[in-house]
């Protein structure tokens, strides 16, 4: 049994500094840095990269909406030709900010409401699909677990990576409760990692309503910009060991 420990990170920039990358790094095994739209800029990116790779944390591209202001969060009226640009473009410099610098990146997770509307619209998943394809198709896709982002990197022959998330409570459709509405943050994070550990041993999870919900855990989300970050990190990492869960990125081979 294994499972991956995936952060968003890189998503400081200009003179303003969020999150606590170097603090949330060794817990975790994957990183989703921004690309510049969300957040991130090019020397954030290219520090950022150099991080993870010291740390030897496997590096993802996290495209996200044009909205710095926003971060990110707030749904725009995007149409799929444009959400399709808006990846290749964000892929592309990532992977070219990797490349300078002796790295690799290995998978694209979109960030935030552009996440969410590709989830449920299959018009949306489609166009990321059909750009990490152009762009690079040994690229992992990494989306929300039974959404439409799975089912469209599935189409396009992608590998996917079925993703759950530590710190956001779900609602009955396997979707995620809205940041907008209460309740929607887990702050516990001893709560958080057992949730986890439910999520990746039993496939299920507990919906804020009290119905279970089948998921499938390939990849445990930890919000880098999120107070205390690195507690919840090495909380869940700790507890899923204690387990006797791998925790591992997803193209690592598990060596008996």
């Amino acid at each position: 049994m294994r499972v991956d420990l995936n952060c968003d990170i890189g998503e400081s920039y200009g003179a303003w500094t969020i999150g606590s990358d170097e603090a949330v790094l060794p817990w975790v095994t994957s990183a989703s840095i921004a690309c510049g739209f969300h957040a991130g800029d090019p020397g954030v990116m290219r520090s950022t990269v150099a991080l993870a790779s010291a740390h030897g944390v496997s590096i993802g591209a996290h495209p996200g909406l044009p909205d710095l202001v926003g971060f990110g969060r707030r749904e725009l009226a995007v149409s799929p030709q444009e959400v399709f640009d808006m990846v290749v473009v964000q892929v592309g410099a990532l992977q070219a900010t990797a490349r300078c610098s002796g790295a690799t990146v290995r998978h694209v997770k979109p960030h935030g409401a552009l996440y969410n509307m590709a989830a449920q619209r299959r018009d949306l998943a489609d166009a990321i699909a059909r750009a990490i394809t152009a762009v690079d198709p040994s690229l992992m896709l990494i989306g929300l677990s039974g959404s439409a982002l799975i089912d469209a990197g599935r189409q396009y022959d992608l590998r996917t990576v079925s993703e759950v998330f530590a710190d956001r409570n779900y609602r009955s459709d396997g979707t995620l409760v809205p940041r907008s509405m209460p309740g929607a943050l887990i702050a516990d994070a001893t709560r958080a990692a057992a949730r986890v550990v439910q999520m990746v041993v039993d496939g299920t999870v507990t919906a804020i309503d009290g119905a279970v919900v089948p998921l499938v855990a390939e990849s445990i989300c930890i919000h880098g910009d999120a107070a205390g970050a690195p507690q919840f990190a090495r909380q869940i990492r700790t507890t899923l060991q204690a387990a006797g869960i791998a925790v591992l990125a997803p193209h690592v081979a598990v060596h008996s």
